[in-house]
């Protein structure tokens, strides 16, 4: 893969014998509020090497297992559909080699390349979301592929109640009577995890974690911040409750990190990514 590579922490073994793949989306063109979350995953790896690559709630280490950063690949600035056919080639090429794509956003509308790669590959594809914000308009301000239509167009692939929405607190009200009916939302909190495990047993999953489902008095630094999320904890806490799932890609996304000079934000989502890396094997 011709990317320049910069690891994050403990993620530089070679690409042959990696199970799973890391690589950037840098990507914030349709945001609609406040913009730079191009820069989110450059941020996360740079301050990785403020963690450790032991997790004491997992008892793993990053250490013991084979997992390859790809870097960032330079994706079209001008052009949505471009940009969104970049991710879905790089997550195609990953899945060929029988590897687990993990992708650092960027702002949320980069989950929709990645699920077009992933959905050619296993058709039968859950998606489990969470979010503070519903991403189900079928357009903003007349943009299909906004970051606030990406669960939208993911449903236009994997059809009824094939997406577990989690701490949705915000979007219009055509978003919530569309969830009503087509697909599984839990408002506010993580409660319906346990549920919705139990009916994810033996299927495909697509995992997509927009960092703003945290409160922002714990992660502000985020393009569209949402008060009444989760703390940081009870994220990880229903993370770690997906072990066992099929989960065959994921990403996270919505880091802004210069809205957010004392760092605790992005020092978070380092701290999340290592555990969903170390879940995930």
């Amino acid at each position: 893969m011709q990317i320049e590579r910069k690891a994050f922490i403990a993620c530089d073994s070679d690409y042959e014998s990696a199970k799973t793949v890391i690589f950037g989306a840098p990507f914030d063109s349709t945001t609609s509020y406040r913009p730079g979350t191009r820069f989110g995953s450059s941020a996360i790896r740079s301050e990785s090497f403020g963690i450790e690559t032991y997790s004491p709630y997992q008892d793993r280490d990053l250490l013991d297992y084979n997992i390859f950063d790809a870097g960032d690949p330079e994706l079209c600035i001008g052009s949505v559909e471009t940009a969104l056919q970049q991710i879905e080639d790089i997550t195609a090429e990953i899945l060929a080699d029988e590897k687990r794509p993990v992708m650092l956003g960027g702002e949320h509308s980069v989950t929709l390349g990645a699920v077009r790669a992933v959905y050619k590959k296993y058709k039968d594809l859950y998606i489990i979301q969470f979010d503070a914000h519903a991403d189900l308009r079928d357009d903003y301000l007349g943009v299909k592929n906004s970051h606030a239509c990406v669960m939208r167009r993911c449903y236009e692939m994997v059809g009824d109640n094939h997406i577990y929405q989690f701490g949705i607190r915000s979007g219009d009200r055509e978003e919530f009577r569309f969830a009503d009916k087509h697909t599984k939302m839990n408002k506010f909190n993580l409660d319906g995890i346990d549920k919705a495990v139990k009916e994810l047993a033996g299927k495909n999953v697509y995992l997509t974690i927009d960092m703003d489902v945290l409160d922002p008095s714990v992660f502000p630094g985020t393009g569209t911040p949402e008060h009444g999320g989760v703390q940081f904890m009870e994220l990880l806490e229903a993370v770690f409750k997906l072990k066992g799932l099929n989960i065959v890609a994921a990403d996270i996304n919505e880091l802004s990190p210069h809205y957010d000079p004392s760092g605790i934000s992005t020092a978070a989502a380092c701290k999340l990514l290592r555990e969903i890396l170390l879940m995930l094997e």
